[in-house]
């Protein structure tokens, strides 16, 4: 008796796909919206205002329109979260921000300074670095100061 090997056992096995630890996401993969909504903690609906809003922010499309977000594009929507959420940056103080610094500095800087700021456990896992960074509370009152100004020159005329 001959034994027959099955289509399945011939074909070569597909290797796991490789997922970056810290974002859980398989390293080159392409996200959908939704997806990348999820990756970054906001909704679908902030990421396509931030496209507005960001002129960097721009994601491919295929044929039939739907957004698709590289690892690199998932960086950049979290360094817009973490201006905006945690140090407190208006839309105009995070794009001027941006533009000063230039958006290369920052994700390298934000690169970094996670890996480094995540201290490490005995067991080999990294605790959470506190989320506000020093002198954001000081340039956040800095644009309210500007913002305000501008709107006693304005009730002044």
């Amino acid at each position: 008796m001959t034994r027959v090997r099955s289509k399945a056992a011939s074909r070569p096995r597909r290797s796991r796909p490789r997922v970056d630890p810290q974002t859980s996401i398989e390293v080159g993969r392409s996200l959908k919206i939704g997806e990348a909504a999820r990756a970054v903690g906001v909704e679908a609906y902030v990421l396509r205002f931030w496209e507005t809003q960001f002129p960097f922010l721009r994601p491919k499309h295929s044929r039939s329109k739907h957004r698709f977000y590289e690892p690199r594009d998932i960086e950049t929507l979290k360094l817009v979260k973490r201006l905006l959420h945690t140090e407190g940056y208006t839309i105009a103080g995070a794009r001027k921000h941006i533009t000063d610094l230039g958006l290369e500095r920052l994700l390298e800087e934000t690169a970094t300074s996670e890996t480094a700021a995540k201290p490490i456990m005995p067991n080999g896992e990294h605790t959470a670095a506190p989320a506000a960074r020093e002198g954001s509370v000081q340039r956040r009152l800095a644009e309210i100061r500007d913002d305000l100004r501008s709107l006693h020159k304005l009730l002044e005329h």
